[in-house]
């Protein structure tokens, strides 16, 4: 593929590269002199970018602690059509816009919504369908607020239509979630509960068929609920079991007959009705809320995946771009000044995908930055340890001038554009870059991105694709397979 080089930093240090190279042959201690210039500048540009650090907080990790009321839920939703919005610009024929469009409209008009819904979940056999059918027949007639009871698929089953975490997706659009257990909290009921919770849903710890324990017991299991769960735990018996009554007739005979007593559900309709009387708009709100944040994440993933569509064939153009480069120098000092240059127009093309507008000294100092972590996680020296002993597997390409390196600056550059790209999927859309980058996050997201593209069958292919690119008239012998890398 013909590459047009229209990019002025791309252009301006490659160019610099080549002139340093040819001054190389002629005098040895320029390239020293160059070489710790360099690195100066690259170490000052670092120190530079870190003192305009700003930490940013993931707005879905937000929800437990903030407020919820009305102008919160609004903004959410606006953030959510945002998102959306976005999409439809960069990618206007996408199927399921029209599908979050009318997501937006429904959480515009359900802010006010006045009927509550309430799930009812647990494992099986737990009596979810009885204690609906006692709650629609004996306590919502008592109350003027609607209440709809919903529910859910039976959680714990092993084969099962519905997994546990789509189950509990499903409760979560709920504004109140009443779990039931049959006695002492699993360690499974336990997590799911710690999953409500995490998501900020409002719930109440049912120990249902109380009945079915003696009143020593029940008072054990009961009080141990109360220390295990963060919800309101109520007892209740939503189907007692008959009892035998026995009565003594005056001739001394005795009557015995089976009667079942009424459903015991006062501990629970006292709560509940406390909860949707005093809460119930904050419930709903809190509800509209968290569909405002699904919907916001579901339209972001999207829109990532779109720009990650265009983003990869830039980073594989500029990776080759940075492995001819090397290959052509290989003197280490104008590797790293040609592979700056590469970088920081990669930095810019790849910034005005995701919407996050890089000036030219800012998309330098990107590119040194990341050049500066990738030395000082030790990223640089084992990528050419793992090219290098790929690469031994095949004696002419090893001992070609400048293989190793023009490989390895391919590797480098494409690690730190997915690297680039994961760090700007965590971003805010539209965010104002001018906030700078926030280094422990790229650190770590360098590492995760470089730990993924150490795969040995990953790695191979790329070495094959660098050496058919950088000596396409070489006959290239099937490479063997290395077994570690160092």
């Amino acid at each position: 593929m013909v590459v047009k080089l229209r990019r002025p930093i791309l252009v301006g240090g490659l160019g610099l590269s080549f002139s340093l190279w040819m001054l190389e042959s002629w005098h040895d201690s320029l390239v020293q002199i160059g070489e710790f210039g360099l690195l100066s500048l690259l170490a000052v540009g670092g120190g530079l970018w870190l003192l305009k650090l700003n930490r940013t907080q993931d707005s879905s990790q937000l929800l437990n602690s903030m407020t919820v009321d009305r102008p919160t839920v609004e903004g959410a939703i606006a953030k959510a059509e945002a998102v959306v919005n976005q999409l439809a610009q960069e990618a206007e024929s996408h199927p399921v816009l029209e599908r979050l469009r009318e997501q937006v409209a429904h959480l515009i008009a359900e802010i006010d919504r006045q009927e509550m819904i309430a799930a009812i979940t647990g494992g099986k056999s737990v009596g979810k369908t009885t204690l609906i059918k006692v709650l629609e027949s004996s306590w919502r007639q008592e109350i003027q607020q609607t209440v709809s009871f919903q529910e859910t698929p039976p959680l714990f089953l092993e084969a099962s239509e519905k997994s546990d975490a789509a189950v509990l997706a499903s409760a979560n659009t709920s504004d109140i979630v009443l779990f039931l257990t049959n006695g002492d909290l699993t360690d499974s009921e336990f997590q799911t509960l710690q999953q409500l919770k995490a998501a900020n849903q409002s719930t109440i710890l049912i120990f249902n068929k109380q009945d079915q324990y003696l009143p020593d017991e029940r008072f054990s299991v009961l009080e141990s609920l109360k220390q295990r769960a963060s919800s309101i735990v109520v007892a209740t018996a939503g189907s007692p079991l008959a009892v035998k009554v026995r009565k003594h007739q005056e001739d001394g005979s005795v009557q015995e007959w089976l009667e079942t007593p009424a459903p015991d559900i006062q501990q629970l309709t006292s709560q509940l009705g406390e909860m949707l009387a005093q809460q119930g708009q904050q419930l709903v709100w809190a509800t509209t809320m968290r569909k405002a944040l699904l919907l916001k994440a579901e339209a972001k993933n999207l829109l990532n995946g779109t720009r990650r569509d265009r983003a990869v064939p830039v980073i594989e153009q500029y990776q080759w771009i940075a492995a001819a480069a090397a290959f052509a120098n290989p003197v280490p000092a104008l590797d790293i000044l040609a592979t700056v240059a590469i970088n920081a127009q990669m930095v810019m093309d790849l910034g005005g995908l995701y919407q996050q507008k890089f000036s030219l000294e800012q998309a330098q100092t990107v590119a040194g930055t990341m050049g500066g972590l990738m030395l000082k996680l030790g990223l640089v020296e084992l990528s050419s340890k793992a090219v290098g002993t790929v690469l031994k597997s095949n004696a002419i390409t090893f001992v070609a001038g400048g293989a190793v390196q023009g490989v390895s600056a391919a590797y480098l550059t494409r690690i730190a554009g997915l690297s680039l790209v994961e760090y700007f999927q965590q971003q805010e859309v539209a965010m104002n870059s001018e906030g700078g980058l926030n280094l422990d996050k790229l650190r770590q997201t360098l590492q995760n991105v470089f730990q993924q593209n150490q795969q040995i069958g990953l790695l191979q292919s790329f070495v094959k694709q660098g050496v058919k690119r950088l000596m396409p008239e070489v006959q290239q012998p099937q490479l063997i397979e290395s077994q570690t890398i160092a």
